[in-house]
């Protein structure tokens, strides 16, 4: 990797300042490291300097009230799945988590680095492919090695969200706080991912000087069931071949609501809103439940090597459903 200089953080206004004085990609952040690390090994990012984020105050922790959950930027994923309270009311939130990675990586592992993550393709992870989410010319995932991209709202760069923690809070209807030099702002998390059609460079609307600094969630209404559904390609910790976040506001064996969100399949955190209209107001049977599957993939586009994927995601909506009703 390429030599940087590195700082410790003391305040918010310090980090956003730093990284205003600075063109995009010369000033990075970093907490747990485990995904920046690797891009700094593989030559992906050149950063002249790095700002340590674990030295700031008050960015870690996990508020549960009556008004709902508040998540610090910094709270490792490991403290978001055992946390009670998220585990009683939040499940599809501690399942999420608990999914992730290996226990080491859980353990220093942050929910701001969870959501800010980058692509894991390895056309982008190759330092010698000038691919078009580097600035090259094309996705070589169209007609190259595609078993791993996306199925849905990929055109023009077919890369897949790696965050299992996102799907799980839009799912929740979360929202993000996001502070820059101009103070702070505070918008659906479900906003803040981009696809590729819009800006096929980045994965979110951060601008260069700003930092997720915490997560809220609104308090779970009565009678709510939520799962999270992850397939991998094996038995070891893995990223996602297809996840399912599905939040389900039931009366007895009727969906009131539905809040569905695939993972895996797409550039961004993908919300399914034809599967949660095959599911609102219905009373959930096998019928009904694949219905909802069919419908979560009837836009795919898959390529040459992920059409499995389309079938692997609608079983995994139709067996979410059904766990809502038994």
């Amino acid at each position: 990797m390429e030599k940087f200089s590195y700082i410790n953080a003391t305040s918010l206004e310090q980090v956003t300042t730093l990284l205003s004085d600075s063109q995009w990609g010369d000033t990075m952040l970093i907490a747990g490291g485990t995904d920046l690390l690797a891009e700094l090994k593989e030559y992906i990012e050149t950063p002249k300097t790095l700002i340590n984020l674990k030295t700031l105050p008050g960015m870690d922790g996990i508020k549960a009230d009556a008004s709902g959950l508040t998540i610090g930027a910094l709270t490792t994923v490991a403290d978001i799945a055992r946390h009670p309270t998220i585990q009683h009311h939040y499940t599809v939130l501690a399942q999420a988590a608990g999914s992730i990675a290996t226990p080491q990586i859980r353990n220093v592992g942050t929910l701001g680095g969870n959501l800010c993550q980058r692509p894991r393709c390895w056309y982008y992870r190759d330092e010698a492919t000038s691919c078009l989410k580097k600035g090259g010319d094309i996705c070589f995932a169209v007609d190259g090695l595609s078993k791993y991209h996306a199925i849905l709202g990929g055109d023009p760069v077919y890369i897949v969200h790696p965050s299992d923690l996102a799907p799980a809070l839009i799912a929740l209807g979360a929202s993000v706080k996001i502070v820059g030099p101009e103070g702070e702002k505070m918008m659906p998390l479900e906003d803040f991912f981009t696809l590729p059609a819009a800006n096929p460079f980045r994965e979110n609307v951060l601008q260069s000087n700003e930092i997720v600094v915490e997560v809220q969630v609104p308090p779970a209404k009565p009678n709510t069931k939520s799962f999270y559904l992850k397939a991998r390609e094996k038995g070891a910790p893995d990223f996602a071949l297809a996840s399912v976040a599905a939040v389900f506001e039931m009366n007895a064996k009727t969906c009131v609501s539905a809040s569905i969100v695939l993972g895996g399949v797409a550039p961004a955190p993908w919300r399914s809103k034809e599967a949660e209209a095959a599911l609102t107001g219905k009373m959930i049977d096998d019928t009904v439940s694949r219905q909802a599957g069919a419908d979560a993939v009837k836009d795919a586009q898959p390529l040459n090597d992920n059409a499995y994927k389309v079938t692997l995601t609608q079983n995994l909506v139709s067996r979410a459903a059904m766990m809502a009703v038994n």
